[in-house]
């Protein structure tokens, strides 16, 4: 398996020549973030030589759709069953003792000091700190025993003590019954795990389920986890870092500004806050950090929505063939669809599915299955050429959208949907696609020479 553990993937990507070696001294003061950013979709970024730091620094190591598919062995179009099979039969996690757990080769309890140790980034310009922004965050439900695993921002905010950002889910809805019983809520966060289990940590679930049992169906063989030093907690024994602590109840502390999805400032508030209790890691640790915005981060949140979109859609329209969140709607507020239109007015029904299954969703473009959805210049032909506003168009005022979208009114606006199908009763060649016979089977390494010059061409100007 390419993508066991997270040393192995990156052994992966630099044999297939996706992973960058930047030697040169970098600084954690923006560097990092800048020369990820520069590389972001094309290689992996690999810092060896961090200024004041021997751990070395690792981001982007699944920036494309083909990325995650191969992790998942599977290419981009099968990316989406294979994650929402493994959502719907969750298999158990195997656990191991700490002598057989790489993560478990160094131990501190004493004296930690998170900066001092680890190589954590400041991002963007306007960013309050030093943040950890891969760490898989832990919990565990006290009454179920069932874990939830998620990923939040974490800011450093003292030598053994992080802010962190907790939207009202699963981990706010555990901590708050913590705190209402006047106790902290425990938690572990692992930093440099394989992109299978990243890609998991963001499934849309019911409450209750157990994100690494998730992986361990898409990985088709146990997730192997070992169980905290100082915490109830079980964590991925590869895990190149993992922190133990527990969310204090009662206490809250100012968190951010930081660069968040929509490349907008997430602003500054009061926000909980994580004492932690023990650090353990790997003989030679690698710090991964994920640049906010940027493919790697968007793509982490959109392949699992797109999951749960089209199973959304799939109980209105069974004819859907495939759904896509856009890079360019940050993997949240853009859903195009794939359908094969049976009946007039399907389309419309698809649009209003789309914006019911979540709230984030503000544009939606249905199209038919001959228009290739992850290539975005033939959406736009799409939208160009089958569809006009007078009779296509669904616009709802006034809905709940995203609170990080600053064209709203505290996250309340206006949705739209446009549907961009061919009519069932057009004529055969109105909306007839011009195509060249032979054209999708055409190799040009057959026609074209590399050893022609054009100098052997005879050419008396050029």
């Amino acid at each position: 398996m390419k993508a066991k553990t997270f040393r192995t993937w990156l052994e992966h990507l630099q044999k297939t020549d996706r992973l960058a070696v930047i030697d040169r001294k970098v600084s954690l003061q923006y560097e990092v973030a800048m020369v990820a950013k520069k590389l972001d979709g094309k290689k992996a970024s690999y810092f060896t030589n961090v200024e004041e730091y021997d751990v070395p620094v690792v981001s982007g190591i699944c920036s494309t759709r083909e990325d995650f598919a191969e992790a998942l062995g599977t290419d981009q179009y099968g990316v989406i069953s294979k994650f929402s099979e493994a959502v719907a039969a969750p298999a158990p996690c195997r656990l191991i003792t700490k002598q057989e757990a790489p993560v478990k080769e160094n131990i501190i309890l004493e004296d930690i000091d998170l900066m001092k140790m680890f190589p954590i980034p400041v991002h963007h310009d306007k960013d309050s700190g030093n943040y950890i922004t891969a760490g898989l965050f832990i919990v565990r439900d006290p009454v179920t025993r069932k874990q939830n695993v998620s990923i939040h921002r974490l800011q450093i905010s003292g030598k053994n003590k992080i802010g962190v950002l907790l939207l009202p889910r699963h981990t706010f809805h555990l901590y708050k019954q913590a705190e209402e019983a006047g106790r902290p809520l425990e938690c572990a966060i692992a930093i440099g795990v394989d992109p299978v289990t990243l890609l998991a940590s963001q499934a849309s679930t019911p409450f209750g389920v157990d994100e690494f049992e998730i992986a361990s169906a898409l990985r088709d063989e146990p997730l192997e986890l070992v169980r905290c030093e100082t915490v109830d907690i079980d964590v991925p024994a590869c895990a190149e870092i993992v922190l133990e602590g527990k969310i204090l109840p009662h206490i809250r502390e100012p968190e951010g500004p930081f660069g968040e999805f929509p490349k907008y400032y997430g602003p500054r508030t009061d926000k909980e806050v994580i004492e932690i209790t023990a650090v353990n890691h790997r003989n030679n640790p690698i710090f991964y950090t994920i640049v906010a915005a940027g493919y790697e981060h968007l793509l982490l949140g959109g392949i699992p929505r797109e999951a749960s979109l089209f199973q959304s859609i799939l109980q209105t329209v069974p004819s859907v063939k495939a759904v896509h969140m856009s890079p360019g709607g940050t993997c949240r507020y853009h859903a195009i669809v794939s359908i094969k239109k049976r009946n007039d007015g399907e389309a419309k029904n698809v649009i209003l599915a789309a914006l019911a299954n979540s709230f984030d969703i503000k544009h939606v473009v249905v199209t038919d299955e001959d228009v290739d959805i992850f290539n975005m210049e033939e959406v736009e032909w799409a939208i160009a050429t089958r569809y006009q506003a007078d009779k296509d168009l669904v616009v709802i005022h006034e809905a709940q959208g995203s609170k990080l979208d600053p064209s709203t009114r505290d996250g309340v606006g206006s949705k739209m949907g446009f549907d961009c199908t061919v009519p069932l009763n057009s004529e055969p060649m109105q909306y007839l696609r011009i195509r060249i016979p032979g054209y999708d089977e055409c190799s040009l390494d057959e026609y074209i020479n590399p050893d022609k010059s054009i100098q052997s061409l005879h050419l008396e100007k050029f």
